[in-house]
């Protein structure tokens, strides 16, 4: 793994890793963990998961349609200020909007 990250939303987490290939290429891969049964004393709790896995000559393409689709719903449904998690680091607009739409990738 070369980068991860993490986002904790509720009973869900996604992380968001950045990982290499035996033929050395970058792929992106986002887990969603979301925990299905609480645990026990004597059993673990279990986690449901699915996995996206995009190559690096993809992420272009799949981050214009993520930002039109959140776009769309910002439009039609913003959060409201006490829906938006403010993060170190976020904008006021993107506290009003609950969109960042600066991605600014190249590969």
């Amino acid at each position: 793994m070369l980068y991860s990250r993490t986002v904790k939303a509720g009973r869900r987490v996604y992380y968001i890793d950045v990982k290499q290939d035996s033929k050395q290429e970058y792929y992106l891969s986002i887990t969603e963990s979301k925990r299905t049964q609480e645990g026990t004393e004597t059993t673990a709790p279990l986690f449901e998961k699915h996995k996206i896995f995009l190559y690096r000559e993809d992420i272009v393409s799949f981050l214009d349609a993520f930002t039109d689709a959140a776009q769309y719903i910002s439009n039609r449904k913003p959060l409201t200020p006490h829906e938006y998690r403010n993060e170190p680091g976020a904008s006021d607009e993107n506290a009003k909007t609950g969109v960042n739409g600066d991605f600014d990738v190249e590969f």
